[in-house]
């Protein structure tokens, strides 16, 4: 009898057994992979991701695994770009782009050092209950073999978007919008970006970034409309996106394309309820969203602590559980929906709001303010301190000063 079974172990479901097993509880993770394992997702980490990193004492295993620090931030929108610089707080810097085969690893290896147990390549086929509450798993290895029972007091759905636990129990969604964009991407040498480059060209757009062992992640992304035409050409539909970005579509031309195009387009957007009787959901089973913004892995590690610290709360018995875990979708949601709407904007390609345009119209040559203006949207330094009218009012003002006198 475990006191948690995690179902996947992957960013939210690692994190959050290891966060529980470090709490003392008994905690069993299963995942059908077999680590370490690549998947085709988005990896760039950032806003809370690695500060928890950090936090957990994980950051500095990222980073060995020659994997640099991404201190320097490009945003080009049609023509208008802004680049934060040195955007490191407390030896932490903004981003970080693991490769998925090497980040996961090092969470499921946390993990187990925490004490929680792996069981690889298991595959969960149902769940048992007592009428009411989900109580365990069945499942086997490979997919083959005997079938396994193991009982929990609560069963966690790490599994992402299409949750096995969230369909079995009819997890109720909400805020739910259809896929807006697709993606494909692959990993170039000899390109040398030491930044996150966003740029936007109409209806789509275009991310590069370093990651491990002197690669450089590039992604394009379009509006989900465009994807049987992307398709017909996928190579040639992505050169002629980065071919946009002059500076950026030269490296890539002298540079090397190292693996194959990696493709990412079933992409739906919702939250679901992530709790009920004997069970929870975590990371994209429980929220799911378009990667423009790439919400997905520092939003998993910040809602597998949530979870935790709730969880830690209902079977520690200082409150009810189904109570704690109540309040886990109250700060789930609280921390989540409007950047969550944001993403939805970004991802239908809108144009910046006019008076974000102005913003940032008028920072572009006072570098001081426009890393604060980077600092404040990723979360290193309040964002009110930032965003509030007196300090827009003063960097406009700056701005048209400087421009009477030149």
């Amino acid at each position: 009898m475990y006191d948690v079974i995690v179902i996947g172990a992957r960013c939210a479901g690692a994190s959050t057994a290891m966060l529980l097993a470090r709490q003392g509880y008994q905690v069993l993770v299963v995942d059908r992979a077999t680590f370490p394992k690549d998947i085709p997702h988005g990896h760039f980490i950032h806003r809370q991701g690695p500060r928890l990193l950090q936090r957990w004492g994980l950051l500095d295993r990222i980073v060995a695994t020659n994997c640099p620090p991404v201190t320097a931030f490009t945003g080009d929108d049609d023509g208008i770009t802004l680049t934060g610089r040195d955007l490191i707080v407390n030896g932490v810097a903004f981003g970080y782009g693991p490769r998925r085969i090497v980040l996961d690893k090092i969470l499921v290896e946390a993990a187990v050092e925490a004490g929680a147990e792996l069981r690889e390549g298991f595959t969960v086929e149902s769940f048992t209950s007592d009428g009411a509450r989900i109580t365990g798993i069945r499942g086997c290895i490979g997919g083959r073999g005997p079938i396994i029972t193991e009982q929990a007091t609560v069963v966690i759905g790490a599994d992402g978007r299409n949750s096995v636990l969230a369909q079995t129990v009819q997890a109720p969604k909400y805020e739910v919008v259809p896929p807006l964009t697709c993606w494909y991407f692959s990993y170039w040498s000899g390109v040398p970006v030491d930044e996150l480059r966003v740029a936007v060209r109409g209806k789509k757009v275009v991310f590069a970034f370093p990651t491990n062992d002197g690669l450089t992640g590039i992604f394009v992304g379009w509006s989900s409309t465009e994807l049987v035409t992307v398709r017909s050409d996928i190579e040639g539909q992505m050169l002629a996106a980065i071919d946009e970005v002059p500076d950026l579509a030269e490296q890539v031309r002298a540079g090397r394309r190292e693996e194959r195009l990696y493709g990412m387009t079933d992409l739906p957007n919702f939250f679901r309820k992530p709790y009920g009787l004997g069970w929870a959901l975590v990371g994209d089973a429980g929220c799911h969203k378009d990667p423009y913004m790439a919400l997905g892995i520092c939003d998993a590690f910040r809602d597998a602590d949530l979870l935790v610290e709730s969880l830690d709360d209902g079977l520690s018995g200082r409150r009810p559980l189904e109570q704690a875990l109540a309040e886990y979708e109250r700060r789930r949601n609280e921390a989540t929906m409007l950047i969550y709407r944001q993403n939805l904007d970004r991802a239908q390609f809108k144009p910046l709001p006019p008076e974000m345009l102005q913003l940032r119209l008028a920072l572009r040559d006072n570098q001081e303010e426009t890393n604060r203006y980077y600092q404040a949207i990723e979360g290193m330094i309040s964002p009110e301190t930032f965003f509030n009218p007196e300090n827009i009012q003063r960097i406009s003002a700056q701005a048209n000063t400087e421009m009477v006198k030149s």
